[in-house]
């Protein structure tokens, strides 16, 4: 049976560059979000999963686009792992997406929001358990400290928001990458400036959040987006 990367140190790992490692530094980092997001009141809500979509979609999205693909060429079993993966972070794309489309009181919120937890625990024991570590005995050092340079360039210029309708592989992840990230990060500085302190401005910045949000889906919803996706991770046409 394969070591968890949850237990091996940073040497064992490949070295603070190494992709296994900012990979476990992000999977550590949404645990802390995951508990706080536990405890927050309906007020502090917002803002956790804020930042809980801030560190997963460019974490996901890396994972999609520079390191899936090289788990798909060295791995005989590569499509199979990398595919399961796939479906749980698309699964994570539509819960937070019918989330953002929820008021705060609807009953059917709590429901959702455990399962979100519940998805993106299942996501990084996934990760960690089993496809990471066959990614490792797979790979030198060097390359694993390669592939981290790569996966974090991409990662700080993701896209930070959900979008189920984006292809979870490339070409179409990567065609979005630089439209959908611009957008994303605008809009997340004014959700981000009503979150932590709404007054007069807050309805003028709600506007322009969902001005944006619209552009962002007219953007995603174009065919060449779609390219590249595994039919069983495709969303149903709306």
């Amino acid at each position: 049976m394969e070591r968890s990367i949850a237990d091996q140190g940073v040497h064992e790992l490949g070295g603070r560059l190494s992709v296994l490692t900012r990979q476990k530094q992000d999977h550590v980092e949404l645990d802390r979000l995951l508990r706080q997001l536990d405890g927050a009141d309906a007020s502090a809500q917002g803002l956790v999963l804020l930042r809980i979509h801030r560190l997963v979609f460019p974490h996901a999205f890396a994972e999609e686009a520079v390191l899936w693909p090289v788990v798909r060429r060295v791995l005989p079993d590569g499509h199979e792992l990398t595919l399961e993966v796939e479906r749980e972070h698309q699964e994570v794309n539509e819960l937070v997406t019918a989330l953002e489309a929820m008021a705060a009181e609807d009953p059917a919120r709590g429901p959702l929001l455990a399962r979100l937890a519940a998805v993106l625990r299942e996501d990084v024991r996934d990760e960690e358990d089993v496809l990471l570590p066959r990614l490792q005995r797979a790979l030198g050092r060097r390359r694993l400290r390669a592939l981290g340079l790569a996966w974090e360039v991409v990662r700080r210029t993701a896209p930070t928001r959900a979008h189920p309708v984006v292809a979870r592989r490339p070409p179409g992840n990567v065609v979005a990458a630089v439209p959908l990230s611009v957008l994303d990060r605008l809009r997340d500085l004014v959700d981000g400036a009503v979150l932590r302190g709404p007054g007069r401005s807050a309805p003028a910045l709600r506007s322009v959040s969902t001005r944006l949000a619209g552009l962002a889906h007219r953007v995603e919803h174009l065919s060449v987006m779609r390219r590249g996706e595994d039919p069983s991770t495709r969303p149903p046409r709306t």
